[in-house]
Formats: structure tokens, C-alpha cells, sequence
């Protein structure tokens, strides 16, 4: 086991790594900050050798990345560019918004896909089951920005019962976790209806059934729990699409979370701020995966040799 961990470990340092590079290697190729600082004004070459010598741009790039990575391991995220607070700040303030919104919005997709999927698999080719699954067709086939903007008109604009920005309190979550949760459902329950086809066939359920258990029991308790591996396998995988989906939900609702951060940090070219918080999102991606490794490996003590 302490193998199988070591390993693990390892892949995810190697994988947060790696992602941290490109993304503080490709975001030097968007544009100068110096210039971005400067905006339309007159100024000379050397003006703006001093902002980058100000700003540590004029260092090699290996040194750059180098310190950042050591800045981050001892919690000092650094400056931003613009205005000069403090990243981690920036940062602390952020995280927690997109969190929330990302596990509200799970939980909502989980709360509906688990009985809509089970249903439709209790129902199988029939009306019940048809219906449910042209809704998770249409469901997949609205872009979640599309979604985001039909929600702001209708709720927020025309009717006018939900804030159409903005973090004002427990209705802002509503339209943005919605969004988000309307995608996450519609992929969901078809594999829900899938993996519980497959379930519902087992002699065991039979068996289940022939001990005159009630229905909801032998469902939900026994059904449903054999199809839990595969739905949080999934929900694992999906969890990087998630927080993508996250990061182009909040611009839409202007939620001042980690996506709305980020974006604002790529129109002005703020290197600190965009890669601290590419490594935040890319360890919290990465961290669900290995939870998902491990515990993988303290069920099924064969996944520890892979």
C-alpha cells in the first residue's frame, strides 16, 4: 500500500508541475504587463525596462517560474501586477466563493440525476423512461453560457426574482449553481440509468425481491449502492470539466470566485494572479483524482499494482 501511495503522490506533484509550467510559459506569450501598466501614454524604452525590472520580468524565465514555485510552497503567492495586493488575498477570497458554488451545484445534479436515472431504469421502454431521456439529451445540448444568459433574461431581467449578479447573498448562488447543475444532471442520469440496467438484472435483486422486501429498499439500498463505484468514478473524472464549466459560469454572472479572478487576470496580463490561480484549480482537480486513486486501492487491493 505505501508503494501504491508513493506512486500516486508522485504523479499528482508531476501532473501539478507540469501544468504550473505551461501555463506560466504561455501566459508570457499574451502580451507585456509593462505595457498593460503604461496603458496609452508616451513612454520610452526605457521606462518600461525599469516597470519590468520592477516587476522581476527582467529575470530569466527559469528563474521566474522557479521562484514562483517556491513562493507557493511557502505560502507567498506574491503581488499582482495591478494595484499591488496581495495574490494570496486575492486568492483567499475567491477560492471559497468558487468552492461553494462547484459543491452546491454537485450536490443539486446528484439530488436530481440519482432518482431521475434509477427511475428511468425502473421504467425501461416506457413513457417515463423516454421522456427522461430526451430530457438529458436536451440538457447536454445547451451550452452552459447559452443556459447562464437564458436564466439572466428570464429570472433576472424579465421577472426580475433573482439577482442578475454579483454575490449578494444565498439567491445569487440559485441561477449560477442551476446552470451548472442542468449540464452535470442530464450527462448523469444516463449512466445512472446505465450502471442500474446492468444492476437490476443481478440474481441477487432477485433474491432481494423474493424476501418481499419493498422496492425503494431494494433500489436504493442494494441496487444503488453496487452502482456507486462507476458514479464516483465519473463524477471524479467530470470534476475537471466542472470547475471549467465554474470559471465560465461566474464571468457570466459576474460571481466573484476563481473564474471571474483568473479572467480579469488575462486582460491584464497579472502573471502572479493567473498562475496562482491555475496551480489552486489544477491542485484541487488533481487532489479529487488521487482521493479517487486511493480509495480505489483500500477497496480493491488489485488497483495497487496499476
Amino acid at each position: 500500500m505505501t508503494g501504491f501511495l508513493v506512486r500516486r503522490f508522485a504523479i499528482s506533484i508531476f501532473v501539478v508541475l507540469v501544468v504550473t509550467l505551461l501555463v506560466a510559459w504561455a501566459v508570457r506569450l499574451s502580451g507585456d504587463p509593462a505595457v498593460m501598466l503604461t496603458g496609452a501614454g508616451n513612454v520610452t524604452a526605457q521606462d518600461l525596462a525599469n516597470i519590468r525590472q520592477g516587476l522581476g520580468l527582467d529575470r530569466p524565465f527559469y528563474v521566474q517560474y522557479l521562484s514562483f514555485v517556491g513562493g507557493m510552497l511557502t505560502g507567498d503567492m506574491g503581488r499582482s501586477f495591478m494595484g499591488g495586493s496581495s495574490v494570496a488575498r486575492l486568492v483567499g477570497h475567491a477560492l471559497p466563493l468558487t468552492v461553494l458554488l462547484t459543491f452546491v451545484s454537485l450536490g443539486l445534479a446528484l439530488l436530481a440525476s440519482i432518482p431521475l436515472g434509477v427511475h428511468a431504469a425502473v421504467n425501461r421502454g416506457r413513457l417515463a423512461d423516454q421522456a427522461i431521456r430526451i430530457l438529458s439529451l436536451v440538457g447536454l445540448s445547451f451550452p452552459n453560457f447559452w443556459l447562464a444568459l437564458m436564466l439572466v433574461l428570464v429570472f433576472g431581467v424579465a421577472l426580475g426574482w433573482l439577482p442578475p449578479s454579483g454575490a449578494e447573498g444565498p439567491s445569487s448562488l440559485v441561477m449560477p449553481a442551476v446552470t451548472i447543475a442542468v449540464i452535470l444532471t442530464a450527462s448523469t442520469v444516463r449512466l445512472v440509468r446505465t450502471t442500474m440496467l446492468e444492476t437490476l438484472s443481478a440474481q441477487y435483486i432477485m433474491v432481494a425481491r423474493a424476501k418481499g422486501l419493498r422496492e425503494w429498499v431494494v433500489l436504493y439500498r442494494h441496487a444503488l449502492r453496487n452502482c456507486a463505484v462507476p458514479l464516483i468514478t465519473y463524477i471524479g473524472l467530470q470534476f475537471g470539466g466542472l470547475i471549467g464549466g465554474v470559471v465560465v459560469v461566474e464571468r457570466v454572472f459576474n460571481w466573484p470566485g476563481m473564474g471571474s479572478l483568473a479572467f480579469d487576470a488575462v486582460a491584464s496580463r497579472d502573471y502572479p494572479v493567473l498562475q496562482a490561480c491555475v496551480t489552486v484549480l489544477a491542485v484541487m482537480i488533481v487532489g479529487i483524482n488521487l482521493a479517487i486513486d486511493i480509495g480505489y486501492g483500500v477497496i480493491d487491493p488489485r488497483m495497487r499494482n496499476r
